[in-house]
């Protein structure tokens, strides 16, 4: 497959995949586009493992660190070894599971090896949390889970951007970026993740009240990383999760789960006009 179609592909995956990010993506410039649309796939592709429903705790945490194990290697990723480790499970995972290594694929050279890296740190987290049950009793816990789940993709994120134009980020930031983020969907998310999962992504005596003053604290953290990228197409990036994280806290406190696709789409116009 080529480099061409097999980028369209990727794009597809990314649009059925993502809401928060498919829109922002699309408004990189072509290089940059693809670059974070393959690393956003490549995470994307383990959080899917971590996130089965069904699969067996100890079948996720083993595959996720042959995952890693695969990524960490220094040689080029083994795409047929990981088809062959997630072939049993094919009608259990999603495409974007199963195509990890065409996703890579995707991803320039000069950007892969830190994309691998920081793929397989996420999927050795993950592992860990599984084998935890998601069991999140103190602050600390929820820092670590929350740095593993979505401060990496800040970190990662922020190499990339130095790769593509040289723009330097504070990377504690960006793991509080992604923290804040991860922090509105715990809220969210709460209920459903209780009753279909049995899992409760809060500290034993923290309140609901107190999740927002995490998220709160943390997206203050976003708007200070924002201060250092003077690159529009990177900041535009940027600004439209952190906005629709920051609406959507407004939304949950006014009583309602979610915001209305109509107001995401008023929201997405006003940042591109203001950028």
């Amino acid at each position: 497959m080529t480099q061409k179609r097999l980028g369209k592909e990727a794009m597809k995956v990314l649009k059925e995949t993502s809401r928060t990010f498919y829109i922002p993506i699309t408004l990189l410039k072509r290089e940059l586009k693809l670059t974070v649309g393959s690393a956003y796939l490549c995470m994307r592709a383990i959080d899917e493992i971590e996130d089965h429903e069904e699969m067996a705790p100890e079948i996720k945490a083993d595959l996720l660190r042959q995952t890693r194990d695969l990524l960490m290697s220094e040689n080029t990723f083994d795409k047929q070894a990981y088809e062959t480790m997630v072939q049993p499970y094919e009608d259990d995972l999603p495409e974007v599971t199963l195509r990890l290594g065409d996703w890579l694929e995707v991803c320039p050279e000069g950007i892969k090896r830190s994309v691998r890296n920081y793929t397989a740190e996420m999927a050795g987290g993950m592992a860990d949390w599984v084998e935890k049950d998601w069991e999140i009793h103190t602050k600390e816990d929820l820092d670590d889970y929350t740095y593993y789940v979505a401060g990496l993709v800040g970190v990662m994120l922020s190499d990339i951007w130095k790769w593509y134009d040289n723009t330097e980020t504070d990377y504690d930031l960006a793991i509080g970026f992604g923290r804040g983020l991860q922090a509105v969907n715990i809220l969210r998310n709460q209920h459903e993740d209780y009753a279909e999962r049995g899992v409760r992504f809060i500290p034993d005596d923290w309140t609901r009240e107190d999740v927002f003053a995490y998220a709160d604290e943390n997206l203050a953290k976003a708007d200070a990383y924002l201060e250092d990228i003077e690159t529009r197409n990177i900041r535009l990036f940027c600004k439209i999760p952190l906005g629709l994280a920051k609406s959507t806290l407004k939304t949950m406190l006014k009583g309602h789960e979610k915001m209305t696709r109509t107001e995401v789409e008023t929201l997405v116009e006003k940042i591109k006009e203001e950028e």
